[in-house]
């Protein structure tokens, strides 16, 4: 089991301005939904996406988002919008319960290879609403992808190793129909076919859960911690900030092996405070910093700044800025971004705080 919650001590933050802030934030996220169910994301060459962008239709954006707005329960419109999300994104699913990081309907979705982060995030997000999908489960499928130390592939793909599951010879098998189209794709990427990122393997451990089979990542996790190698650990999440947030919501969740982390992370995230209120440099990072603190049951001084922070940055309309938030390579040559994820990671930072403040 998790451990106890915090009981804040300080509470000069005014409840009703983070239920105020709460609310602008779910309404602008209900207002821009697609009717689908799907939530918009951008892609753009600078961090603050303000030169050349252009739309992007992806899975991963509506999973984190949805994820997210599981901190308000209580709240109507946020269950209409996950329910909506949860919708969309079973829609996308595809043989044995997998899933890849462009939609159906993306130019891209025939050339990139079913992969193990969104597959991890969509199936967590499912189980967390009670949805019975995949039917049967997709378990076996993943824990058929990994590598001989037991560590996790980012991609499902055919390799020179025998695979005893039957269904990820379906799902893999038709790139061979596209040799040309295929060669051309790993030329055109940052990313290889063996590739072994500590993000996707920590979202792996936060659906799979503490298993035998998933002990090998556990330490693979607790060993880039301990080296200072979260800054450099993962193709596409390339601020230390956002590796954090992925990293510490598996000791959330009760996965207690990971308490070597604990305190050194702690110590990152508040050596990098800021007079202003800021942890890290942006706003995203402020936000990841608020929630991973929170994941490590941390409830330090700058805490309140922070959340004070996110709170004079948000938008009228209830929106925070767009930012480009992961990207497709240690060149950061590409990023993805949105006002909608911003918000997201915002909206759940203002929540979790509330809920320290009442002290449940």
């Amino acid at each position: 089991m998790p451990p106890e919650p915090l009981v804040a001590t300080d509470t000069t933050l005014l409840p009703a301005h983070l239920d105020q802030a709460i609310t602008r934030a779910v309404a602008f996220l209900h207002q821009h939904q697609f009717p689908s169910g799907e939530f918009a994301v951008h892609c753009a060459k600078e961090a603050p996406m303000l030169g050349w962008t252009y739309s992007d239709s992806s899975v991963f954006p509506s999973s984190l988002i949805a994820h997210s707005l599981l901190h308000l329960p209580e709240v109507p419109l946020v269950d209409e919008i996950v329910t909506r999300a949860a919708e969309f994104l079973r829609g996308q699913m595809n043989r044995g319960g997998v899933w890849n990081h462009f939609t159906n309907y993306h130019r891209l979705r025939y050339l990139c290879p079913l992969d193990i982060d969104d597959t991890s995030c969509v199936s967590a997000l499912l189980r967390a609403r009670g949805i019975a999908c995949p039917v049967p489960t997709n378990i076996p499928l993943i824990l058929a992808n990994r590598n001989d130390e037991g560590l996790f592939y980012s991609w499902f793909l055919l390799r020179f190793r025998f695979v005893k599951n039957r269904t990820f010879w379906r799902i893999t098998l038709p790139e061979l129909l596209r040799p040309v189209q295929s060669l051309l794709f790993w030329y055109g990427v940052e990313a290889s076919r063996n590739d072994i990122d500590g993000v996707v393997n920590a979202n792996a451990l936060f659906y799979l859960g503490d298993i035998p089979e998933t002990q090998p990542v556990i330490d693979f996790l607790l060993r880039i911690i301990r080296e200072n190698k979260e800054a450099d650990c993962d193709l596409w999440y390339r601020d230390p900030f956002f590796v954090y947030y992925f990293f510490t919501r598996n000791y959330y969740v009760g996965i207690t092996k990971l308490e070597p982390l604990r305190q050194p992370i702690i110590d990152r995230i508040l050596a990098q405070a800021k007079p202003d209120g800021r942890l890290g440099e942006t706003l995203a990072d402020t936000a990841w910093a608020v929630c991973s603190l929170l994941n490590l049951r941390a409830a330090p001084p700058e805490l309140e700044a922070a959340v004070r922070y996110i709170l004079q940055a948000q938008f009228a309309h209830g929106s925070w800025p767009r930012w480009l938030l992961y990207y497709g390579g240690p060149k950061l040559l590409l990023g993805w971004g949105s006002e909608e994820m911003t918000t997201g990671f915002c909206l759940e930072a203002l929540a979790r705080y509330r809920t320290l403040q009442a002290g449940t």
